[in-house]
């Protein structure tokens, strides 16, 4: 199996880097276990039951993915060897960047819909990031016996409801896809890009399999009732259906990164690099995106990521394009669920792990060209929302606690780290609680480090709605002067600088980062002055004939970035905000303008004008999508009122409400408990990420003081006068 494999890796045409995308719950694990056991690594009687990508044992216990699990499997399909590399992703919406990073190693996605359920919010999530990352969908439904079973539905009504998932998902394509593959990738079952069919009974069906095999769509239908599943699964088994879609409609990597790479890498194309990646070169320089890292306690850092160009093998030196330093690879191999198996070399279209290359991180650039730009980072905009303190029961083991935490989030670029500077806690942000309680699970039994952690809070962020006079800030020792203003982006602006992930300095040689900041809207003289992008805010240079102020324009930087770390209302971050730098006044003397005179300059004076324009905080907000029996539709709504909850859209489907709306992160903490309580515990319900959005005026100067107090600050809020004396 794995000599096999290795040969195929050298067969471009006949690889399928896929990944399987879904909501919570409605069968991808189940889906690939039948394609594990198709390759021969399970029993066919197993599958469905082993769910052998969910490795990690808490993953078995609470019944979810959590990690993106990635297998290389081999298929002899229609005479033809093939090589699938699949990433088995969460649906769990806490663990939307594991579904995010999977995206950027693959080139196609099996969208698993449950067949009674439908389109539910993280479907509609993982559809649009996957056409983010130009990967193309194919479409599995799911659990078609529920209909049978549960629903009792009629033939015509079955058909009835495939084709309202069907247009579902091809509304979301129309709307997400690249321009040129909107007609092409929308899912047809006359073609055979969608599927029918149920994961755990192992049978599925799709249009060009069913003329194969001589099976009517009728004959189906009185297999399910009549209860003739296996009977079903002999002739028309799942993992034959799932791989004639996989083998015959998603790309190769050849075919794909012909059209891949203009999206994910924004580098020169005249370079050789470019032209390597394209044609997929295994002779070209090595060009590869770590997708995802993990810590073995004898191996060290594992980097696991898709090759576009070039060969590794072990014992070469690569270069980490965004930390700027060689490493040696030590081990090339390929990942089967946990499992690393060795391999002599791995080429372009391939998604490989490499042993050796230290503090390595999601999201690194690994190359061996000289002229490298880094990958574009991940296209998502989901960012943590919830934090905790965490600190060790026993004082010898806080070493041991930092370890871990600096492996997790190594591990896990969605899991933030911090220090409280006043009171020393060890602070964890993540994207709910079930992401930090996953996490302190890990802690406690991967690192054996038992721990104490505190009551979830709530990450806001700090803005201002209106744009402030022009202040002049001084230096400590009187000697520096500087004039500026500060004002709010522009909604339309913000959103759109938003996406393009801008953040960092900005230099002569960055000609691309400015046309990007025009292309999206900026004053043309404002984009060619703007020194520096951080929190998607701006630092814009209008001052002229100020020869000196470059010697001291990296501690300028250095002070925005300062500022817009933690704001002046709660020493939370800051965002949608320019800065501009009208006039300075510098001491001809170097020494009288080191950084213990201008940091605190450029803060307090950022944060004077951002007082001075009507400061207001940004609270998280989650779409809730809850299913319940109609006849506790009273309480379920009764709960959500409490919570400052918009209810946005209620439906019926058979004898349940469904009720989608959107609820502040802080008012969701003990949600679970609670709408368990209040119905019984016959609710089923989901969270989404839903972005910022400006905090009720009558909540403006309770929650500060709250966040002040809870931070050991004096609670009132200075005027902006007290930070320009």
């Amino acid at each position: 199996m794995v000599a096999l494999a290795e040969k195929l890796m050298q067969s471009k045409d006949n690889i399928r880097n896929i990944g399987t995308v879904a909501h919570i719950d409605h069968g991808k694990t189940t889906l690939s276990d039948s394609l594990i056991a198709a390759a021969g690594l399970i029993s066919h009687e197993a599958a469905g039951n082993a769910q052998v990508m969910d490795y990690e044992d808490q993953e078995q216990e609470r019944g979810i993915t959590i990690n993106a699990a990635n297998i290389s499997l081999v298929f002899n399909f229609e005479g033809t060897q093939t090589l699938v590399n699949l990433i088995d992703t969460p649906g769990h919406v806490d663990f939307t960047g594991e579904v995010i990073r999977a995206m950027r190693a693959v080139d196609g996605v099996i969208v698993v819909v449950d067949a009674v359920e439908g389109i539910m919010p993280q479907t509609e999530t993982v559809i649009r990031q996957a056409l983010r990352e130009y990967v193309q969908p194919v479409l599995f439904i799911n659990k078609v016996d529920r209909l049978i079973k549960e629903l009792q539905v009629t033939e015509e009504d079955m058909q009835k409801r495939f084709a309202k998932i069907i247009t579902a998902v091809n509304t979301l394509i129309v709307k997400n896809a690249p321009d040129q593959f909107k007609k092409d990738w929308q899912v047809d079952a006359v073609k055979g890009t969608v599927a029918f069919g149920s994961a755990k009974r192992k049978w599925a069906v799709s249009v060009p399999y069913m003329q194969k095999s001589n099976i009517k769509f009728k004959q189906v239908y009185d297999h399910l009732k009549n209860d003739q599943e296996g009977e079903l699964a002999k002739i028309s088994p799942v993992h034959e259906v799932t791989l004639q879609m996989v083998k015959n409609f998603l790309p190769s990597p050849k075919k794909a990164q012909a059209y891949r790479i203009r999206r994910i890498w924004a580098g020169d194309q005249e370079l050789p690099i470019y032209k390597s990646m394209t044609t997929c070169d295994e002779k070209g320089d090595i060009a590869m995106m770590i997708t995802d890292v993990s810590v073995d306690q004898h191996a060290g850092d594992i980097a696991t990521g898709r090759i576009y160009s070039g060969t590794v093998e072990p014992g070469m030196t690569v270069k980490l394009v965004g930390m700027q330093k060689d490493a040696r690879v030590q081990k090339v191999g390929l990942f089967m669920g946990n499992e690393f198996i060795n391999v002599s070399h791995a080429g372009p279209g391939n998604i490989a792990a490499l042993v050796g290359i230290k503090d390595v991180y999601a999201g690194e650039t690994v190359s061996t060209a000289a002229d490298m730009k880094e990958f574009e980072s991940f296209m998502s905009s989901v960012e943590p929302v919830i934090t905790v303190s965490v600190e060790a029961k026993k004082t010898q083991d806080l070493p041991k606690l930092i370890t871990a935490i600096r492996q997790l989030t190594k591990e896990d670029p969605n899991l933030r780290a911090s220090i409280n500077q006043e009171t020393g806690e060890h602070l964890l942000s993540g994207m709910g609680e079930l992401h930090l309680d996953v996490n302190r699970y890990r802690i406690e039994n991967n690192y054996k480090v038992p721990v104490q952690m505190g009551n979830p809070i709530v990450v806001y962020k700090e803005t201002m709605t209106k744009k402030s006079p022009t202040l002049e800030g001084k230096t400590p020792n009187r000697h520096n002067r500087f004039l500026m203003h500060v004002e709010p982006l522009s909604k339309d602006f913000l959103e759109k600088l938003i996406d393009t992930k801008i953040d960092g300095k900005i230099r002569d040689k960055d000609r691309a980062i400015v046309d990007k900041l025009i292309e999206i809207g900026l004053d043309r003289d404002e984009a060619k002055k703007t020194w520096a992008v951080h929190n998607n805010s701006l630092l814009v240079d209008a001052t002229r004939g100020i020869s000196s102020l470059f010697e001291i324009k990296e501690l300028v930087i250095q002070g925005f970035n300062d500022a817009l770390d933690a704001g002046p209302l709660a020493k939370e971050k800051v965002f949608g905000l320019k800065v501009v730098l009208e006039d300075a006044t510098l001491h001809e003397d170097s020494i009288h303008r080191g950084p213990a005179q201008m940091l605190p300059a450029m803060v307090r004076t950022i944060y004077a004008g951002v007082l001075a324009g009507n400061p207001v905080l940004y609270e998280p907000k989650q779409l809730l999508t809850i299913t319940v029996p109609q006849d506790q539709m009273g309480s379920t709504t009764k709960e959500l009122s409490a919570r400052r909850t918009q209810i946005q859209e209620m439906r019926t489907e058979g004898d349940a409400t469904v009720i989608i709306s959107k609820a502040p992160v802080k008012e969701l903490i003990g949600f679970a408990a609670a709408i368990r309580g209040a119905t019984q515990g016959r609710a089923i319900w989901t969270a989404e990420y839903a972005g910022y959005e400006q905090l009720p005026t009558e909540l403006q100067k309770p929650t500060i003081t709250e966040i002040r107090k809870r931070k050991g600050m004096d609670p009132e809020v200075k005027a902006f006068t007290f930070f320009l004396d």
